[in-house]
């Protein structure tokens, strides 16, 4: 379990992270989602030991990383895979993080067969691929077959059964009870995965919900109606007190209403109907409308608006580049 309270983290003036507080638990995935910058990089580097919060307190499974005997056994994370020594074969790199945490070597032919390396074990990670390097770090976080796993990005230049490997793989260790924590920008991906979410904007804390509850609550469902008689279900729907809007193509959406009910009226007063279908928002619309005026660079309406876009100051740098210029959590 990893448990946050009152975390802050300052960079000069700029606040990165403010005030969050929430709990990650095992037995479920928990996707971590949140705009560009939003310090999300940043909360999992404190997580780990590598940054350190300005006020509040990071505990993993009740202690602070930096207290955990053989951190590995305890956590295995991913937050850049280009971290690994290139100078070192994938099996080395894995060798020399196995002697550090007292690790069995055996589990580095395990984790790299479970990551579908042992083919390029002896090769060293400069000349891999963005997906191999992806599967590389991954094993790393595996090695010391750990109670919680924390995966930035994990997707990130994987093929499709690359993504439905990791997609499993992140389902499979949270129906052993292990605490799963990733951090996504594809939406498409976190529907099909997560169970849980956090969702941060500007530092701050914007949601920690369930996944179906988090969609419910932050967009709008509808119902599409198609008519050979509009102006009939019009007036039905009117005498009811029910608002609908009409699409370009004819198409009525009614917001609100059950789609029974809807079926029930046009059955009652024999309105003909060629569809009557329930149009469920995705998790992607969610997240827009409620992390839109969060977003640090913004485009289209929203910054026509007056939105305020530019990032952050030379010695604040984005959070990914943040995270590309250190060690893997596995590392540390």
């Amino acid at each position: 379990m990893i448990e946050l309270a009152g975390v802050t983290k300052r960079y000069g003036e700029k606040v990165v992270v403010d005030d969050l507080t929430f709990t990650v638990r095992p037995g479920c995935v928990t996707g971590f989602l949140g705009p560009n910058g939003a310090g999300k990089s940043t909360t999992m580097r404190m997580m780990l030991g590598l940054d350190r919060p300005a006020a509040g307190t990071v505990l993993i499974d009740g202690r602070p990383y930096a207290a955990l005997d053989e951190p590995l056994r305890h956590v295995g994370a991913l937050l850049d895979a280009r971290a690994m020594h290139e100078g070192r074969s994938a099996y080395q790199n894995l060798r020399c993080l196995a002697l550090s945490n007292r690790i069995p070597l055996s589990r580095v032919d395990e984790v790299l067969e479970e990551v579908g390396l042992t083919s390029v074990a002896k090769k060293r990670p400069k000349g891999f691929s963005l997906g191999m390097g992806q599967r590389l770090g991954i094993a790393a976080a595996l090695l010391g077959d750990p109670r919680i796993v924390m995966l930035d990005e994990p997707v990130n230049g994987l093929d499709p059964e690359g993504i439905h490997w990791v997609r499993t793989l992140m389902k499979d260790l949270a129906a052993q009870g292990r605490t799963v924590f990733v951090s996504s920008h594809l939406m498409s991906e976190m529907a099909l995965t997560a169970d849980h979410l956090v969702v941060i904007g500007r530092g701050k804390l914007l949601a920690d919900t369930g996944m179906q509850e988090f969609i419910d609550r932050n967009s709008r469902s509808a119902v599409r109606i198609r008519t050979p008689e509009p102006e009939k279900l019009r007036d039905v729907l009117t005498a009811e007190g029910i608002t609908m809007e009409e699409r370009p193509d004819g198409v009525l959406e009614v917001s609100g209403e059950p789609v029974e009910r809807l079926g029930a009226l046009a059955f009652e007063h024999r309105v003909p109907l060629h569809e009557l279908s329930p149009q469920h928002a995705s998790l992607e619309e969610a997240f827009i409308a409620l992390t839109g005026e969060s977003a640090e660079y913004r485009t289209g309406p929203l910054a026509a608006a007056g939105a305020p876009e530019g990032g952050p100051p030379p010695a604040v740098a984005a959070d990914g580049a943040r995270a590309a210029a250190q060690p893997t959590g596995t590392e540390s």
